[in-house]
């Protein structure tokens, strides 16, 4: 392992991959030709928009040099989080970019996601209120991956369609040494859980709830990735894990997987095709979300009335 990339953001957890994180979501440097650097490297995600590139390109100069820059990125999808800062750095280091053909329309601007979820419950769905729903428009950079899942610049891996959370999810594969980087096809620590998002204690968890929009591709996609027979799993949320019994672990988890008890697209998916959405079900009651909008309206009166009431004490 590399020193230097084994600190509290980046680290190398497996050959040639180094997981670097950026605040809540991982991003990953891959090398070319694994434990050789100088080969040169493919970026799998962006991380937030801005804060993205400051680790991405820390961590890079870091490992492959300061002037470095990816021969490609490869995104598992195109939400806010994962791809935040595509357009920045693809611009910037003149890289193309590669993604499912089902989310290349909101990769150039052609349709946006469908509305988050709050209703599913949990630490993540209660953030969820305030993410952004459009995507990005890469228009000139991005350019869809393989029907056969090659990934061109990077040898020895493929992506695997693995939809349900978005309709053009991919998750990387590397069977030399059983290697999967899962994207949020799952995550490695509970988000619904407010003292895990903290401590980030590392278990197989669903992939984030509130922007899942189709829960029963979300399982198949779970056996799916099962079947390749992983021994080391990084996500795009949480640390990863690795070891013997990973296979195990991920067959009996994808073997007892069920969706969130409530939610608007628990019973009803949201339905996608290669324009974008097509259908997406009515929203559902959220009286967390009204209480929510009530106190901020009060807040809001109130902040006008304290306002009111001091310019009329210096009248």
């Amino acid at each position: 392992m590399n020193p230097s990339t084994d600190s509290a953001n980046a680290n190398e957890f497996r050959s040639g991959v180094v997981r670097v994180a950026v605040v809540f979501v991982n991003t990953y440097l891959v090398d070319i030709n694994p434990g050789v650097p100088a080969d040169g490297w493919v970026l799998i995600d962006t991380g937030l928009r801005g804060l993205g590139g400051i680790e991405i390109r820390r961590a890079a100069a870091e490992r492959y040099g300061a002037k470095s820059r990816p021969r490609a990125v490869v995104l598992t999808h195109g939400h806010f989080d994962h791809a935040g800062s595509a357009l920045a750095l693809a611009s910037e280091w003149n890289a193309p970019v590669f993604a499912h053909p089902l989310e290349l329309p909101y990769l150039t601007g052609q349709s946006h996601y469908p509305p988050p979820d709050p209703t599913v419950g949990g630490a993540l769905a209660m953030l969820s209120r305030a993410f952004p729903q459009g995507g990005s428009d890469l228009s000139g950079h991005v350019q869809a991956l393989a029907a056969d899942g090659a990934i061109p610049l990077l040898p020895g891996w493929r992506a695997v369609h693995t939809p349900g959370h978005s309709a053009g999810h991919v998750s990387l594969w590397r069977e030399s040494d059983a290697t999967l980087i899962a994207g949020d096809a799952l995550a490695t620590m509970n988000q619904e859980s407010w003292m895990s998002t903290l401590t980030m204690a590392r278990q197989l968890r669903q992939p984030p709830a509130p922007m899942t929009t189709d829960w029963d591709a979300a399982r198949e996609s779970l056996r799916r990735l099962a079947d390749l027979g992983p021994t080391a799993i990084a996500a795009g949320h949480g640390l990863p894990m690795a070891g013997p019994g990973m296979t195990d672990a991920l067959r009996a988890f994808a073997d007892t997987f069920a969706p969130p008890a409530t939610g608007r697209y628990v019973r009803q998916p949201a339905r996608f095709d290669e324009r974008g959405i097509v259908e997406i079900p009515p929203p559902v009651a959220d009286p967390v979300g009204n209480m929510l909008r009530v106190a901020a309206g009060s807040a809001l009166i109130a902040a006008v009335m304290f306002t009111l009431t001091r310019r009329h004490r210096r009248i």
